[in-house]
């Protein structure tokens, strides 16, 4: 097995999504984080137990159990992107409530670094919030980190690198498939083809720490990495079993305008986890709104999945917290599984 030496889990505060002022803490309180954990990585891989199939999951079909065969309703997460102000407890009781298979973590109550929020910095803690979530019928799908992997060798890379690490561990523990990496930009003063190397680098090195367990890394459509030609090259450079691909549907085609149905041949063979959303343009802006109320052709990329055998979560992406004018939370969380089974039984 790889990677038996102990591994740093300090942490240094990162910018979130590039979001000004959406930091997941108040600066006063960067001096007093947590002091650096270690931990053994064979402790994670023996504590990680195999994923146990759900026979129920929150209101769904037995059907939909089965990840071995795609069902007449789709396997539901949300981002608790969408939530920044509920509690632990109340994203789960809603989530069961309103037929949600999974969860994907990014942040709770606006603490983005999970290292460093209560449910998820001791390993008895850890445990606790895993029992909770199993308890509900549900499990983790992804969890998203800051990541990005086009920094230049020097401490903010490292420092990049380190939250990957962080997550493939927590990752373990949470007995979660996958933790959410961003390419993410292309700066005007480094060489387009050297940072993209960057990336497909960081995607490698990513993967390679995961081997012997059960994570993937995946490489979210994002930032100004969107059009599929560059993420083919990049997903195709990286081919690794431990690295793969979030495909944002939205977040590519308000960019490039790319029909989905043309993009998913391109991405499929990398596509693990997919984010749903819609929007609209008002006065040139964009403007989320509830799924299937814009204009974003996301039924077409939806069903692009569907044809394609793809067995996945379809998880929505409500970005609250970075668009706090946005409805709330229970309107737009409540309307999505309403909207998704609308759509597949058409």
């Amino acid at each position: 097995m790889k990677h038996k030496k102990q591994r740093h889990h300090g942490y240094d505060a990162k910018d979130g999504d590039n979001a000004p002022g959406n930091l997941g803490y108040d600066a006063k309180d960067r001096d007093n984080t947590p002091g650096n954990r270690r931990y053994d990585r064979r402790d994670f891989l023996k504590t990680a137990t195999a994923l146990l199939p759900l026979s129920v999951l929150a209101g769904l079909p037995a059907s939909a159990a089965s990840a071995g065969r795609q069902s007449a309703t789709p396997l539901l997460s949300f981002s608790t992107l969408g939530c920044p102000d509920w509690t632990y407890g109340r994203i789960l009781d809603f989530a069961a409530a309103n037929g949600y298979a999974g969860l994907e973590i990014r942040g709770i109550q606006r603490q983005l670094d999970l290292s460093q929020s209560p449910h998820f910095n001791s390993p008895a803690n850890i445990l606790t919030t895993r029992t909770m979530a199993e308890d509900k019928g549900l499990r983790f799908v992804d969890l998203g980190s800051s990541a990005e992997m086009h920094h230049p060798e020097g401490p903010v890379r490292q420092k990049n690198m380190d939250e990957v690490r962080r997550f493939i561990d927590l990752a373990h523990e949470l007995h979660c498939p996958y933790i959410r990496v961003f390419p993410n930009n292309l700066p005007e003063d480094q060489d387009r083809d050297a940072t993209i190397g960057l990336i497909i680098q960081g995607l490698l090195e990513s993967g390679k720490y995961a081997e012997g367990g059960d994570v993937t890394v995946l490489m979210e459509s994002h930032g100004e990495l969107t059009h599929s030609r560059d993420l083919e090259k990049i997903m195709r450079s990286a081919r690794h079993p431990h690295v793969g691909l979030v495909w944002d549907i939205v977040n590519m085609w308000s960019a490039t305008k790319e029909s989905p149905a043309e993009v998913y041949p391109v991405l499929k063979d990398y596509i693990r986890h997919t984010h749903i959303k819609d929007l609209r343009f008002v006065d040139g802006k964009e403007q989320y709104v509830l799924l299937g109320k814009g204009e974003a052709p996301i039924f077409e990329g939806i069903d692009a999945l569907v044809k394609g055998g793809y067995k996945g979560y379809y998880s929505f992406e409500w970005e609250k917290l970075w668009h706090p004018e946005i409805g709330d939370p229970e309107i737009a969380l409540a309307d999505y599984p309403v909207a998704m089974r609308k759509h597949f039984k058409q």
